[in-house]
């Protein structure tokens, strides 16, 4: 099992959040479209070579931002990474991932 964490803005949170859904994110137990939300503001400053959806290069853009975690299975997980980068609105979107323990080994 995995936890994705990405970050979009307002405008594309719900977009972003479908596609990642549809391609198998969020699925917990008898539970889909499971993820964890927060705003915040993200910040950013594009190099002369970048196309940046938001802002201009050299200048320091600062934009309200949805931090999104999710989980996703090992079966899923390139999938979902593929949706999210595909219905992103950024060139470079930023995200991680971690593997995560869902059982703890039984105590002797």
């Amino acid at each position: 099992m995995y936890k994705l964490c990405f970050y979009v803005p307002e405008s594309h949170l719900e977009a972003v959040k479908e596609a990642v859904f549809a391609a198998g994110g969020g699925r917990i137990g008898d539970y889909d479209r499971c993820c964890w939300q927060v705003l915040g503001e993200g910040q950013f400053r594009p190099l002369a070579a970048a196309k940046p959806f938001i802002g201009e290069a050299g200048q320091v853009e600062r934009v309200s931002e949805y931090r999104v975690e999710l989980v996703c299975d090992a079966s899923s997980i390139a999938a979902v990474v593929a949706a999210l980068k595909s219905a992103h609105p950024y060139e470079e979107p930023a995200f991680d991932i971690l593997q995560v323990i869902t059982s703890l080994p039984e105590a002797p």
